[in-house]
């Protein structure tokens, strides 16, 4: 796992593309709650969970959290607790497309 970004490195840039995220969403009108966010914010952990290391997860999640209960959910950079569901999503994400998995029948 070496061509894996370091978990530092993974943190710093969740928290980039949860901003560039919440830039995209906005002038689509996306910036609520509700299943479209949602997606997009889970689908960018997805994506950098692929390109980093599976402790990287947490972080990622908690960057994408952040940006979208602060700026979906609840608006206006506030944050609020709902419970643990969307952040365990966003970090879910991350892990699953994180873990190295092998194809089915692959042959070393």
């Amino acid at each position: 796992m070496r061509d894996r970004l370091p978990v530092a490195l993974s943190g710093a840039t969740a928290l980039l593309l949860g901003a560039a995220t919440a830039l995209v969403l906005a002038p689509l009108g996306e910036l609520r709650g509700g299943w479209f966010g949602l997606t997009a914010f889970a689908a960018g952990c997805a994506a950098l969970g692929t390109r980093s290391r599976p402790a990287a997860a947490p972080f990622v999640g908690l960057a994408a959290w952040l940006f979208h209960n602060g700026f979906a959910e609840h608006r206006y950079a506030q944050l609020g607790w709902d419970g643990p569901g969307h952040l365990a999503l966003f970090t879910a994400s991350a892990l699953v497309a994180a873990l190295p998995w092998r194809r089915l029948g692959a042959h070393d």
